[in-house]
């Protein structure tokens, strides 16, 4: 069974430690059941995957309408997450998690918390979303905000010209806010 441990740093966030069964054919992990998550319904949901290679920065991103629940299956990566809702116990905290995709977890990203990874190696991530694609829902957050200090332990990550145009925390309008 795979256990569900609440993420210290910032409200709302799991971790999921997954189970893995090898034998002398490979091995099988049971990465997403909706039961785990049951303060949420899955009723509507879209798997993405996204590939990146080593030294890439995708994010800080947020949404309204939407949770993430992410799943690496090759390589590694480094989460990085802020939390940007005002009503919440960690509102402006931020934290990373490195993940490894031969140790396999989840991780459970609630709708106002920012989110991004940063590639350690070629790594390709799949993630579930609960509500379809939203271009009117995807918001970003500068992945080196002064305020924020995401520990990301880098300095010159490779980046999208959407992810370099993302504002400060301090630029962002109140109604663009969580």
């Amino acid at each position: 069974m795979s256990e569900i441990i609440e993420f210290p740093q910032i409200a709302g966030v799991k971790v999921v430690r997954l189970q893995s069964f090898q034998d002398d054919r490979g091995r099988f992990v049971e990465t997403f059941r909706k039961s785990w998550f049951p303060e949420r319904t899955w009723e509507q949901f879209q798997s993405n995957r996204s590939d990146s290679r080593a030294g890439v920065l995708r994010g800080l991103h947020y949404h309204f309408r939407q949770i993430d629940y992410w799943c690496l299956t090759r390589g590694r990566i480094r989460v990085g997450l802020a939390d940007l809702r005002r009503g919440s116990l960690t509102f402006g905290q931020s934290a990373t998690l490195d993940l490894d995709a031969d140790e396999p977890r989840g991780v459970f990203i609630p709708s106002g918390v920012a989110h991004g990874f940063y590639a350690l190696t070629d790594a390709t991530l799949t993630y579930i979303v609960d509500n379809y694609y939203d271009n009117s829902d995807e918001l970003g957050v500068a992945w080196d905000d002064p305020d924020l200090v995401v520990p990301w332990g880098v300095t010159a990550p490779t980046l999208s010209p959407r992810d370099l145009s993302n504002p400060r925390l301090r630029d962002i309008a109140d109604d663009r806010m969580p």
